[in-house]
């Protein structure tokens, strides 16, 4: 038996979302910082800029956690590794080379309570069996996942979506049911979802967070001839064709905060 005091019932800390046995918790005001960062924590938090953490209640179950992700659990939970011999290990050690992912992701199983380390990103909880037959996330977006959830790593079928569009050759691939923990650099009121039907989008930058596993992949040129896209400045494009779904932040989705980056962060007061 155990309990856990000052947690859920704190008034700086509320529940932003919950989902199953996931509560995404965020500290209103951050009150562990020191006399040189106060100032930038202080208009921080006004801004939506707070620490955030996934807490996930076992029961009798098991998740799947990014290497590093666990700050601390109590209950009766075992860690395994995700390996099933040498093989397995090498050949993720290999795939976790080609991506920002990493390569071998903890489970965790049981009974009790597991809390993830705190960051500054955005933290969304999405139920995969909503987007079909899977899901295909921009690097890095990974944080948990019941175990149920499949993953694997997935290899773009144009090799022209990895040297023009930003996105690297491989990607994370979620399928399966159950929910998924991701972090965005976006709050999830401010992704724009747009549903294909057999029709086509094109992105300009690194925009797309996640879209469906359907969707054809590309980068083109914005405009049929090179002439008329150098007159649209704006060259290549990302093109996602076919039926699914695409998730937009409005934000290039590598500009999120990391969880050190405002303790790291000092603003002169003014008249110094």
């Amino acid at each position: 038996m155990y309990q856990i005091k000052n947690l859920l019932e704190n008034d700086d800390i509320r529940v932003a979302d919950q989902k199953g046995n996931i509560r995404i918790i965020e500290y209103m005001s951050d009150l562990s910082v020191h006399l040189g960062n106060c100032i930038t924590q202080y208009y921080a938090a006004r801004m939506n800029v707070r620490k955030r953490q996934a807490l996930i209640e076992l029961q009798d179950d098991e998740y799947v956690l990014s290497a590093g992700a666990m700050q601390w659990s109590v209950g009766s939970i075992e860690s395994v590794a995700d390996v099933k011999g040498v093989g397995d290990f090498i050949g993720k050690a290999i795939k976790g080379s080609v991506t920002k992912e990493s390569t071998v992701k903890p489970k965790y199983r049981g009974t009790g309570t597991l809390m993830l380390e705190p960051t500054y990103k955005h933290l969304l909880i999405e139920d995969v069996s909503s987007w079909g037959s899977g899901m295909v996330l921009d690097d890095g977006m990974f944080l948990a996942c019941e175990s149920n959830v499949n993953y694997n790593v997935i290899m773009r079928s144009n090799v022209s979506s990895a040297l023009l569009g930003n996105q690297g050759l491989f990607s994370l691939k979620l399928s399966g049911n159950g929910l998924a923990v991701l972090e965005s650099p976006v709050p999830r009121e401010e992704l724009i979802e747009i549903e294909l039907q057999n029709d086509v989008i094109r992105v300009d930058g690194n925009f797309a967070v996640a879209w469906s596993d359907t969707l054809d992949f590309t980068v083109e040129k914005s405009s049929k001839s090179l002439v008329g896209s150098a007159i649209s400045s704006e060259g290549f494009v990302n093109v996602y064709r076919g039926t699914g779904k695409i998730l937009l932040a409005p934000v290039l989705s590598n500009s999120g905060y990391t969880s050190n980056s405002l303790s790291s962060t000092f603003v002169q007061p003014a008249g110094k």
